[in-house]
Parts: C-alpha cells; structure tokens; sequence
C-alpha cells in the first residue's frame, strides 16, 4: 500500500523538481508522483515522503535525485508523431537548407526515450541519402537516453513508421529479441544523444539547422518557457527553424523568431 501524501510534502517536492528541471507540477499531478514514487519509498523502508525529500536534500546520493528527475519527466512518445511535421522537414525544409557544403544538423531537444530523433534520421536518410546531415538528440532523464542509444523497441510502438521505412531502416528481432525491432545501426551511428538540462545555459554543442522542442514546454511555466527558448536560440543557424508541439505556441514567447505557420517558426537571416 502506497504512503499517503501531505500537501506540504507535495508542496516541497513541487518546489525540487522546479529547481531541477524547471517543471511546473500542478496540483493535478499528485497522483503521478505518488505512484512513481512510492517504489523509492519502498526501496529505501521510508514510512514517509518527508523522509524520502531528506535524503535528497543531503548532498549523499545524487544517483537518487537523478532516478527522482528520471521518475518526474519521463513522457509518453512514439515514431511519427504529429507527421505533418516531418512532412514539411521533409518537403520544405531539406530543400531549402540542405545544399552546399555544410552538414545539415538537427536537434531533437527533449527527446525522450529516442522515437523522434530516429523519426528525423529515417526522414533525412531518405531526404539526402548521399548528403550530409546528423541529429543531437537531448533529455534531461539518463534512463530515457539510455534506452533511446539502444534503439531497440516493441513491435507495437513502431506502427506510425510508414511500411518502406519499416523495410528500409528497422530490423525486425529474431530469437530472444522476438517481438522487437531494432533501428538500423546505420542510422543509429548518425544519431549523437547527450544529457542536456534545457533550463541552464548550453554550449558545446554547435549550430543547428532545425530544432524541434516538441511536448514538452505545457510543463513550464511563461517565465521557464522564455528562459528556455533563449537559452536554445543561440544554437540555430541564421534561417534555420524551430518547431514546437500542436498545443504549444511561441506566442509572448519570444519575439526573435517569425512564425511560419502555426507550431513552425523560423530565425529571421
């Protein structure tokens, strides 16, 4: 049986997981948290939540505050989704940016447990299959970003990758991977994912032609969603584009950047 929650105990880790990760966990939420984490409760014999937030404000386990990270921003994702997305990346953006000599770079910024960076590399691989082109995909959860370098999924979360893709960049697993199906790891080894705390100052990881920051931004409040936008700005290339989910919007957002189309945006040259 699950420990029991006060509001002051919700109301203290509220608090952490806005200091970690800029996360604004509404009310609405409590029945998430307890449920992800009475298993840590369990874990260490707490009785308590009180005791569980103690242990990490003590400074003596930070593998513990990243699994409570990991526990509180790991989203449900899947391989094409919003499609209408990677149809325009495909039919409009690759295009326009992808001649010339320079590599066409794309940045999957809350990427999860992989399907939309692997989503972007089939696209490109079709788009440019003699060009240049990489994806950077990043997460705050080292348990989603373990899981995505894997590139290995259930057969039944792969079923929005259209069928020549399937044939083409997925391999169906045999034996005691029966019932999985592996990204190729040709596409795999142009897929680079790193840790990355969107809320805190990024460098060192280049410029990019596209970014999409998709489903991820509804858990901000305006204050972190401004701050985050401007800490991943510097990173896209004059012209290049920036692209949230369908219920987002940039609007009161930032005013660097035009809006294409709904959900589409682009850095004015």
């Amino acid at each position: 049986m699950s420990a029991a929650i006060t509001d002051q105990e919700f109301a203290l880790f509220q608090r952490l997981i806005y200091r970690l990760a800029g996360i604004n966990l509404s009310p609405a939420k409590k029945i998430l948290l307890v449920g992800r984490l009475s298993k840590r409760l369990a874990h260490y014999g707490f009785g308590t939540f009180s005791e569980y937030y103690r242990l990490l404000g003590s400074g003596e386990r930070p593998d513990e505050v990243q699994t409570f990270v990991d526990l509180l921003t790991t989203n449900e994702t899947y391989f094409f989704r919003e499609p209408q997305h990677f149809d325009y990346l495909r039919e409009v953006i690759v295009p326009a940016r992808a001649g010339g000599g320079a590599t066409f770079r794309i940045w999957s910024g809350a990427c999860s447990s992989g399907e939309e960076p692997y989503t972007m590399a089939m696209v490109l691989a079709d788009a440019l299959p003699v060009g240049r082109w990489e994806v950077f995909a990043s997460d705050i959860s080292l348990s989603v970003l373990e899981r995505a370098r894997a590139g290995l999924y259930p057969l039944e979360r792969t079923r929005g990758i259209p069928p020549e893709y399937l044939r083409k960049y997925c391999l169906k697993g045999v034996r005691s991977q029966e019932g999985r199906l592996l990204v190729a790891p040709e596409l795999r080894d142009k897929v680079k994912f790193a840790q990355v705390n969107l809320t805190a100052p990024i460098t060192g990881i280049g410029e990019f032609d596209v970014i999409f920051l998709r489903n991820v931004m509804i858990y901000f409040d305006a204050e972190t969603k401004r701050q985050v936008v401007d800490n991943m700005l510097p990173s896209l290339r004059s012209g290049g584009y920036f692209i949230v989910g369908h219920s987002e919007s940039l609007n009161g957002i930032t005013d660097r950047l035009m809006t294409v189309r709904p959900t589409i945006y682009r850095k004015p040259h």
